[in-house]
């Protein structure tokens, strides 16, 4: 699972990442607890070039009706998805980069509290995730929406949670945005050993309206 988000690359940066143009449109720089419905950045491949892009969290489905006509479909299960009717045309047709510094993930403790971790790249390199799209629109109402394409949980990360992002290696980009031919399926597989790191995080990032660079700092020791 994966259900808040760190990006803290300001527009320039992410941009010679892709090597993609930047929309006008793109959220704000810096935020350290980007939750579904919020806008992402996302980088895809337009006509040979790339473009980056911004993009609601939170995938609807062509036969939604309104964007509360269903459930929020924030994740696509790299098991399923070419086979649900919600993401199979997508993720043949509009994949993108989804990048960040990290995520967080939950555990639960003694007493059933909810507690938080932060995971982020063991190394200096950015996050890339998985992640498709498509344009849904309704009576002149349009929005662009994507999902994180998730796989089952590896690089020790099964201790905090049994999913986890799929997390692809620059070499990777251009397959899955379709620039490389085919093949996209076999990306869709967990972390290297070693290639994440995580620690507990204060519990004030549970509420949706914390912010701030603390959040991301680890609790004492």
């Amino acid at each position: 699972m994966c259900g808040r988000l760190v990006n803290t690359m300001p527009v320039d940066a992410m941009a010679r990442l892709f090597d993609a143009v930047p929309s006008n449109d793109l959220p704000d720089e810096s935020r350290y607890n980007i939750c579904p419905t919020n806008q992402l950045a996302v980088a895809v491949s337009d006509s040979g070039q790339r473009r980056l892009r911004a993009m609601r969290w939170g995938f609807l489905p062509h036969w939604y009706k309104s964007p509360t006509d269903g459930p929020l479909l924030i994740n696509a299960r790299a098991e399923t998805i070419a086979e649900k009717p919600a993401f199979r045309t997508a993720v043949r047709e509009c994949r993108c980069l989804v990048p960040a510094d990290g995520f967080y993930e939950w555990t639960k403790g003694p007493e059933g509290e909810r507690l938080p971790w932060y995971i982020h790249p063991a190394g200096t390199a950015p996050m890339v995730m998985a992640g498709i799209w498509q344009d849904w629109e309704r009576e002149g109402d349009r929005l662009t929406t994507l999902a994180i394409v998730t796989c089952e949980a590896g690089n020790g990360m099964e201790s905090l949670h049994h999913r986890m992002p799929v997390i692809l290696d620059p070499a990777d980009w251009p397959m899955w945005l379709g620039e490389a031919g085919k093949g996209a399926a076999r990306l869709m597989r967990p972390a290297p050993e070693g290639s994440l790191a995580w620690h507990r995080v204060d519990p004030v990032v549970n509420s949706n309206r914390a912010r701030g660079a603390e959040l991301i700092a680890p609790l004492p020791a």
